[in-house]
């Protein structure tokens, strides 16, 4: 039996879902984005449009076709269900073939026919997806043989990127079956394919490994309205220790975030997702030549047991063993019997902060820190509690591409064959959580603050010398970025909008922005409004407005009173909280509940009470 996205053999059972976990059964959220459209086949085709109206039918033909969250989450329940019940295998007779949409800034803009964001504050993240990856290349470490220039797609210099439309399917024969169809459709709408990534679980003891051998996937976080708490210990998933629920606004637009941070993006973005997509090149047999020769650099300076393995030193540059055991909690040797291991989360670092058995530079502590995250060595008082790193998480949903390196087999097995990871993330903002773990974790070789540094992630980053207890070593770089995308996977709504030349649902006219209580603003969190004003939470503990020339148009005066924070709270009251959570400024509006706090376009901020009255502003309009 095989399910599809299509009315008539849709997978979408009465209920869908436990009810106490609503986002189970929308039928807004694309299916990929936070249910996961796991699948052992994939075929990625990047769109380019050549005629605006024949796109807009060819997307409203589309849209019937596109998976929805409620279809994947239940179809992916069957699954797991009917796997226990066989003993671990895949069920052979549930089959599914999903379909998932996303589409670049050109893409949207052409489609709706003005600009999506006519509201792009600097730094943002509308910012960032205007300009895309190529143009933020250095910023993300794609340089010298990463660099934009080699790319095979999305450099800017090729033909234009439109939309990326993501077909998988659980068989090979069922995936040829809708690429077919996919492939008529675009040809008799003028939707020019650019270029075809395909992308697919390896076969055998290969399977849910990376071309490296190692395990992936197994770190995703949990999402909160989607994933069953553990009654125990509610901030992880039930079934799955140290898989931490995140809020549902860190993936999809417009739900809440953490701590509570405002979501600066206009109404028409609500329960879409921003993605990236990167064709990472994996070179295997230098990776692992590399691994041998550091190992006996090593072992020459001391630094590491005389028993030691290459094994034993690709599981401290990944964090993890092949299997995926965590190397916190088998140091000496993989535990590939156990069959549980490779799902393991449940991972601490708290009594290793300087990395004497896992290192600072693995791939595993350099994209998430959990607990372990020591800024300074000589400052403890700088460890993160648990959570706090939760809104610089993102859902991975890679695949490998090209055959497993083999030295006996065929040309296609060779070193030279093509072969790495389709690397696909979301996100609701690429600069705080993509870009965030990119720069200022793999790419920055002193992360965490040290004396020595680190290092870069040996794994995926660029060149780099890292230390190893004491010793240093130098690890040359094995994987290269061959092409990236920046694209959003809206709505099913916003679809049926853009296939009618429509974006609406900006938020306020002209695009102001409408901030609802209650929400935080911190420092951290840059700034929210539009291209006039911009509210911006100091370091020094000052709210201020600046405009679009960062010049700043008001303040709270609140500089060096320990203020910490803005709040917009329930009553209506904007206030400046200290660090023990007292206000040391007030817009004393309080009284005022479902009030909304406003960012115009003409530059002023103000505080609308329910019936419209205007109780509070800034008075900076120009």
């Amino acid at each position: 039996m095989t399910y599809t996205a299509q009315p008539s053999t849709a997978y979408d059972p009465p209920g869908g879902g436990v009810d106490d976990l609503p986002l189970r059964r929308s039928r807004e959220i694309q299916g990929d984005i936070i249910a996961g459209a796991k699948k052992d086949h994939v075929q990625l085709l990047l769109l380019k449009f050549e005629d605006e109206s024949l796109a807009r039918t060819w997307l409203r033909r589309l849209r019937p076709r596109i998976a929805t969250t409620r279809q994947v989450a239940a179809f992916n329940a069957e699954f797991s269900k009917a796997r226990k019940q066989s003993g671990g295998d895949d069920p052979r007779a549930l089959n599914a073939v999903w379909r998932v949409v996303s589409f670049t800034y050109p893409g949207l803009r052409l489609l709706a026919g003005r600009d999506p964001f006519p509201s792009v504050p600097p730094g943002s993240t509308q910012e960032a997806f205007k300009q895309g990856p190529a143009a933020r290349a250095d910023l993300l470490g794609d340089t010298g043989q990463c660099a934009p220039e080699h790319w095979l797609f999305g450099n800017g210099t090729g033909q234009p990127i439109h939309a990326v439309l993501t077909v998988a399917a659980d068989r090979p024969q069922d995936l040829r079956v809708a690429l077919t169809e996919e492939r008529e459709e675009a040809a008799r709408h003028k939707v020019v394919i650019v270029f075809e990534q395909d992308g697919a679980t390896l076969e055998g003891s290969r399977r849910g490994k990376e071309h490296f051998g190692f395990k992936d996937g197994i770190s995703e976080p949990a999402v909160q309205g989607f994933d069953q708490p553990d009654p125990q210990r509610p901030e992880h998933k039930k079934g799955s220790p140290g898989t931490r629920i995140i809020p549902a606004g860190e993936f999809v637009v417009g739900h809440e975030r953490d701590g509570g941070r405002p979501n600066d993006l206009p109404g028409w973005a609500t329960n879409g997702s921003f993605q990236v997509l990167r064709r990472l090149a994996q070179d295997v047999p230098g990776w692992w030549a590399q691994v041998a020769v550091r190992l006996k650099e090593l072992k020459e300076q001391g630094k590491v047991p005389p028993e030691a393995t290459t094994e034993w030193l690709a599981a401290r540059l990944v964090g993890r063993w092949r299997s995926g055991t965590p190397v916190a909690k088998c140091p000496h040797a993989d535990t590939p019997s156990d069959a549980e291991a490779w799902s393991d989360n449940d991972i601490s670092y708290q009594d290793d902060l300087e990395g004497e058995i896992t290192p600072l530079f693995s791939h595993l502590r350099k994209t998430s820190p959990r607990d372990g995250l020591l800024l300074k060595s000589s400052d403890e008082q700088t460890v993160p509690e648990k959570g706090a790193l939760d809104g610089r998480r993102i859902m991975r949903r890679g695949i490998p591409y090209g055959r497993p390196f083999d030295p006996a087999g065929s040309a296609g097995n060779g070193p030279d064959a093509p072969r790495g990871l389709v690397f696909v993330c979301y996100q609701s903002d690429l600069v705080r959580q993509f870009e965030f773990i990119q720069k200022d974790w793999i790419e920055e070789p002193n992360f965490p603050s040290r004396d020595q540094p680190p290092g870069r992630d040996p794994l995926v980053g660029t060149a780099t010398d890292v230390s190893f207890k004491g010793g240093k070593v130098r690890f040359e770089q094995f994987v290269r970025t061959e092409g990236a995308v920046y694209a959003f996977a809206p709505s099913l709504t916003t679809i049926e909008l853009l296939a009618d030349g429509k974006l609406d649902g900006g938020g306020g006219p002209d695009g102001d922005r409408i901030l609802e209580a209650p929400f935080t603003l911190r420092p951290a969190d840059g700034p929210v409004g539009t291209a006039k004003a911009r509210l911006v939470m100091r370091e020094v503990g000052n709210l201020v407005v600046l405009d679009e020339r960062d010049e700043q148009r008001w303040e709270s005066g609140t500089a060096g009173t320990g203020g910490v924070k803005a709040v917009f709270q329930e009553d209506g009251d904007l206030v400046v909280l200290g660090a023990d959570d007292r206000p040391v400024w007030k817009s004393r509006t309080t009284g005022n509940p479902h009030a909304k706090l406003i960012v115009l376009m003409d530059g002023n901020v103000v505080i609308r009470a329910a019936d419209g009255t205007v109780v509070w502003q800034t008075d900076t309009a120009h």
